[in-house]
């Protein structure tokens, strides 16, 4: 894990939640309109997750995670800042372009199926699945809001470097293996061991 990152993937903030207590161990990533052509690319394996509240609803997610949007709601700083908690370093990236594998997923994340399928569908069908070990401090770190954060991008550069200082997984090594194992054997793909 890198000493300190000046890089952040927006995420929604119930998910950044889930991700943060060890309720979800992977994030669905399709890319925003200011991506390209192309789309979303993994551009860099460690990131601070920033989260965003634009596009996030109920609606959008599992019941299970009603509990989470709402910490997550209450949490929100004051408008102006930004609170960074979770640090995120990639262990795997799959690309699924069959949305019945998507299905496999069910009970790994809190997307709702139709958030799922509108995000395979937009575009090009296809989505990133991205096995992610989170972090977190004692701490949040606040950071002032910019308009340079604004638009539908997943990548951000934060205005300093972020220190990782004192941070520890949230999962055990040993749960975080049967995440893993559980991902590959949804998506049938040999499993790998960091």
């Amino acid at each position: 894990m890198l000493a300190s990152n000046h890089i952040a993937l927006k995420e929604w903030s119930a998910i950044c939640s889930a991700l943060g207590d060890g309720t979800q161990s992977l994030i669905l990533r399709k890319g925003g309109i200011h991506e390209g052509r192309d789309g979303f690319r993994v551009a860099h394996r460690e990131f601070w997750l920033f989260p965003t509240y634009a596009h996030e609803a109920a609606s959008g997610l599992e019941n299970e995670a009603n509990a989470l949007l709402a910490r997550a709601e209450a949490e929100r700083p004051s408008p102006g800042l930004v609170r960074i908690s979770q640090y995120a370093v990639v262990t795997d990236v799959h690309e699924v372009r069959e949305e019945s594998r998507l299905a496999h997923l069910a009970g790994q994340h809190l997307w709702s199926p139709q958030t799922v399928s509108d995000r395979f569908q937009y575009r090009l069908p296809g989505l990133f699945v991205l096995m992610l070990r989170i972090y977190a401090g004692e701490a949040p770190q606040v950071i002032p809001d910019s308009p340079h954060f604004a638009g539908c991008r997943s990548w951000v550069e934060l205005p300093l470097e972020l220190s990782t200082t004192g941070f520890a997984p949230v999962l055990s090594d040993h749960e975080f293996v049967l995440r893993r194992e559980a991902l590959h054997r949804a998506l049938g793909v040999a499993s790998r061991h960091a």
